[in-house]
């Protein structure tokens, strides 16, 4: 299991729409590296069909998205939780990934 931090620019990929203005991503942002992510997973299955990569590459590489996905997933229930209690979704943080993926059903 990945235990370590990963901050929002990391979840959120360099080359997501991401304002460098020191705000913090917006709720389409977030989404959008969503699907950037599920490409990437439908891109890696192909590429094993295909045979272009092995087993451990697609595992290992799908691992890593998948725990990318799951901090994207968990900083939108942040913000959305946030918003509905009258707080500021920009004060949601992006959390450990050994915090995200130890979370029971």
């Amino acid at each position: 299991m990945i235990t370590e931090t990963v901050g929002l620019s990391t979840v959120l990929g360099v080359g997501a729409a991401i304002r460098q203005t020191g705000q913090v991503a917006s709720d389409r942002d977030i989404l959008d590296r969503v699907n950037e992510l599920i490409s990437q997973e439908n891109e890696l299955r192909d590429k094993l069909q295909h045979r272009e990569i092995d087993e451990s590459e697609e595992h290992r590489r799908l691992q890593s998205i998948e725990v990318q996905l799951d901090q994207c997933w968990d900083l939108l229930r942040q913000r959305r939780a946030l918003r509905n209690s009258g707080g500021d979704p920009r004060d949601a943080q992006v959390r450990p990934a050994g915090e995200v993926e130890g979370y029971l059903g």
